[in-house]
């Protein structure tokens, strides 16, 4: 491997792995801080959280960033020896890294499918580690000068070199003891939280405090908004073609229940719509969900035929195949809608006045939820809503003796 490969090599590894590692802090205080805000949650389709919180972003609950970060550290030591060692060593570098990084294209392209297609989702963080991995593929492939079926006997030769080498051993030893800990320690992310009965019940300590100090400090909106004698309003302004909206729908819905169980009619969920699209939504530049518009309009006439929650529920269900002919056909099907287009005019008025609301609230992406007007600009982890709601109605209850 020439100098100019080697380096070049050596600063794509490094770049991707301080992406890998601001990747997983992301991860690690969106589980441990229902407040963090990442720095890269640009805009409602630009976001680090949303991706992160999505089911594509774990593995055995173990964050997919901590992978890469290992990944990016066993490259940069490839990039060391393809700069360092001697020259028959040198010479094999290129070849393990282009193999290593064939196998990481294989992954990223699958991630980047789920991420931008499925999710509809842009991570900066994800897109450099993307391009370092690109990177690393093309530099590998052009500086590997040997036949790559020579590959497995140079390695059997390049290990005995590794093995009679005691700094070699040392230092692959450290690294691989760091990776294991690494793994075992990082908290796990918990798994299927949402169809657990009690989400709370998995939080710390600590973390039902830090939940309960944040309501009680944050600043809450006023919102002309009947809570219906309700102690908890909880306001959602929504777009059904939103992935994070529909991932907090799922998520939020076993605990929602819970409280409509054991406290009837204490916790009650308004809806606003908020579409992402300019067709209905003037705050909106660019069209972000094409069928979104006709989805807020269907659920509303749906509802009048009492098949809003099926409406709902097939909406968030079929995201990545909705368009507003297939909507328009679902809500004849599924919500038993027959003059959707007569109606669509004076329905999507309405839909304009959430929209409306939303403007005045400064809301900029869907998810935004209100608990009793205090603010979450992301759809937040089911334990931690379930522990806002506890903490709204332990608030109403105590201000009410």
């Amino acid at each position: 491997m020439s100098k100019r490969a080697g380096v070049f090599a050596l600063v794509c590894a490094l770049v991707g792995l301080a992406a890998s590692a601001a990747a997983a802090y992301t991860h690690y205080h969106l589980l441990y801080d229902p407040t963090y805000k990442s720095f890269c949650d640009v805009s409602a389709r630009i976001s680090c959280t949303q991706v992160y919180l999505s089911p594509y972003s774990t593995v055995f609950g173990i964050p997919v960033a901590i992978f890469g970060a290992l990944w990016f550290v066993v490259a940069a030591l490839l990039g060391v020896v393809g700069l360092r060692a001697r020259d028959a060593v040198r010479e094999s570098a290129p070849g393990y890294l282009f193999v290593l990084s064939t196998m990481a294209l294989a992954v990223i392209l699958y991630l980047g499918y789920m991420s931008i297609v499925r999710l509809k989702m842009y991570c900066p963080l994800c897109l450099t580690t993307y391009a370092a991995v690109i990177g690393l593929f093309l530099v590998s492939g052009a500086a590997t000068t040997f036949p790559m079926t020579t590959l497995p006997r140079r390695a059997s030769r390049d290990l005995r070199v590794f093995f009679g080498s005691p700094l070699a051993v040392t230092l692959a030893v450290v690294v691989f003891a760091g990776a294991v800990m690494t793994l075992l320690l990082f908290p796990r992310e918990p798994v299927a939280m949402a169809a657990s009965p009690d989400p709370a019940a998995s939080l710390t300590q600590d973390q039902r405090s830090e939940i309960e100090r944040f309501m009680a400090a944050a600043p809450r909106v006023p919102l002309i908004i009947s809570a219906e004698g309700a102690k908890v309003l909880i306001v959602k302004f929504n777009d059904f073609q939103c992935p994070a909206c529909g991932q907090s729908y799922l998520q939020y819905k076993p605990v929602l229940a819970k409280y409509e169980a054991s406290n009837p009619g204490a916790v009650k969920m308004v809806l606003k719509d908020y579409p992402l699209n300019p067709a209905c939504n003037p705050n909106v530049q660019v069209v972000l969900h094409p069928a979104a518009c006709e989805a807020a309009v269907a659920v509303r006439l749906a509802r009048q035929h009492n098949h809003g929650p099926e409406m709902e529920e097939w909406l968030y269900t079929h995201q990545p195949q909705m368009t507003p002919p297939s909507v328009r056909q679902a809500a004849r099907d599924v919500g038993g809608v027959t003059d959707f287009d007569a109606r669509f005019d004076s329905t999507i008025a309405l839909v304009k006045g959430d929209i409306a609301m939303g403007k005045t609230l400064d809301v900029k992406g869907t998810p935004t939820f209100f608990i009793n007007g205090v603010r979450f600009d992301v759809a937040i982890l089911p334990q931690y809503f379930d522990q806002a709601i506890a903490y709204e109605l332990k608030r109403a209850t105590a201000a009410a003796q």
